[in-house]
């Protein structure tokens, strides 16, 4: 969107308007020693338009993109092929400019392309029911535990998440209970209100749910399953245990775009559908018998429950569910398994190549497209160096301690460049 500055004279009437001498007066509760009086040093006066554009450009070849080398980070957001069609129809003016259905009479198009988006990840996650969408994984995972918590009817203070656990989940998940009741625990108890487990973990490995699902039976705890690359379900079994999934779809459909933004996704039992934080949209039929449909639950507080609701999460995520719609659709059944399957066959071809590597030892024992390998040098040395050589290596987690991954994104190329340049490794 191109800056379009107002003239003196709109400037003016609008002071009139208001009672206002300059513009100035608008910042008359500002303190004064905080009001900008002067340039700030460092960053330069106004630029012709051209002159702004040839800076930008300058400043954007900085950057390293992923598909400019060989790119084997994962760690909770993924670089995955999107088929040119997924932009194609996402963009078409009927989507676009209705992309949430705040009048969902009129929204026919979109509130079914929601309701496809629920059916997919309900089928996915094994769950009964699915709402339209959240921000991210990470705050998805925060509401489910506040979830858990009003299962509970607020009884029970206790949270108890896995070690393996994203640190960004963790991170958001303490931020969102900060001024509740509720408190990380260690161990599980009469007390544990939920038990949050990642699927797979933050390591990649693959845990047991079946554990975790008989330790929530003798507590009484809520089983939450958190997944961060759903790719991963079309090859695992779906966490049926679960009270309640959830996780990020941004695999599916939304390029990494520097972090931003993602797709959370929110599935559950049946029996805690009023509970669920976000909206649900339902299928029915109009007075003609034709199917349609329509906003079902709005359990947020800018719809009719208010302080009752259960959410402060104000939006969907309904672009980018379309998206993720979009491309499983494409996909199919099918498809979804077989990019499955294709993502933990790299996984595999990039683990042979760090077993073939002197010093690497591959340290997981399950993975789907992620693993951990324990470098014979400071993780974070080895990424810096293989970087130089054009290679986003994966992310240190420890100085011996290296994550790893690859998709179907990544060719025999690749591998090969990567194997070479472990080969000839310099004493870091």
């Amino acid at each position: 969107m191109r800056y379009q500055p107002h003239t003196q004279v709109e400037i003016d009437e609008m002071l009139a308007d208001i009672g206002a001498t300059s513009v100035d007066d608008l910042y008359s509760s500002v303190p004064n020693h905080l009001l900008l009086k002067r340039y700030i040093e460092g960053l330069p006066k106004g630029q012709p338009e051209m002159a702004v554009e040839r800076d930008m450009q300058l400043w954007a070849q900085t950057n390293h993109s992923t598909s400019d080398g060989p790119f084997f980070l994962g760690a909770g957001y993924y670089k995955h092929h999107i088929p040119a069609t997924v932009d194609y129809i996402i963009q078409r003016g009927e989507f676009l400019t209705s992309y949430t259905p705040y009048q969902p009479e009129v929204a026919q198009g979109t509130l079914m392309a929601i309701f496809e988006f629920q059916s997919y990840i309900a089928r996915l996650t094994g769950q009964q029911v699915a709402n339209a969408s959240m921000y991210d994984g990470a705050t998805s995972l925060a509401e489910a535990v506040l979830m858990a918590n009003r299962l509970h009817k607020n009884s029970r203070t206790g949270v108890c998440i896995a070690e393996t656990l994203h640190p960004h989940y963790k991170e958001t998940l303490e931020t969102y209970i900060t001024h509740t009741s509720l408190k990380l625990d260690a161990h599980v108890s009469q007390n544990t209100a939920c038990v949050v487990v990642p699927y797979p973990t933050f390591y990649g490995e693959v845990p047991n749910l079946d554990k975790y699902r008989k330790i929530c039976d003798e507590t009484g705890a809520k089983l939450i399953i958190c997944v961060t690359e759903i790719v991963a379900l079309g090859l695992l079994q779906p966490p049926q245990q679960a009270d309640i999934v959830v996780g990020e779809a941004q695999s599916i459909g939304i390029p990494l775009s520097y972090g931003g933004p993602a797709l959370g996704f929110f599935a559950c039992k049946q029996d805690y559908l009023r509970q669920l934080p976000g909206r649900i949209v339902g299928e029915t039929t109009d007075v003609d018998g034709r199917r349609s449909f329509v906003l079902t639950l709005n359990t947020r507080e800018q719809h009719i429950r208010r302080d009752k609701a259960t959410s402060n999460i104000c939006t969907n995520e309904g672009l980018c569910a379309l998206a993720f719609t979009v491309h499983a659709s494409l996909l199919g059944e099918q498809g979804f398994k077989k990019l499955a399957l294709l993502n933990h066959g790299k996984a595999q071809q990039l683990a042979k190549v760090y077993e073939q590597a002197d010093g690497f030892k591959v340290l997981n024992k399950t993975y789907f497209n992620e693993f951990v390998v324990q470098p014979p040098q400071k993780a974070d040395k080895i990424t810096t160096h293989l970087h130089k050589s054009g290679i986003i290596a994966g992310y240190p987690i420890s100085d011996h301690k290296l994550l790893v991954c690859a998709t179907e994104t990544n060719t025999d190329h690749d591998f090969e460049q990567l194997a070479q340049a472990l080969k000839s490794l310099p004493q870091l």
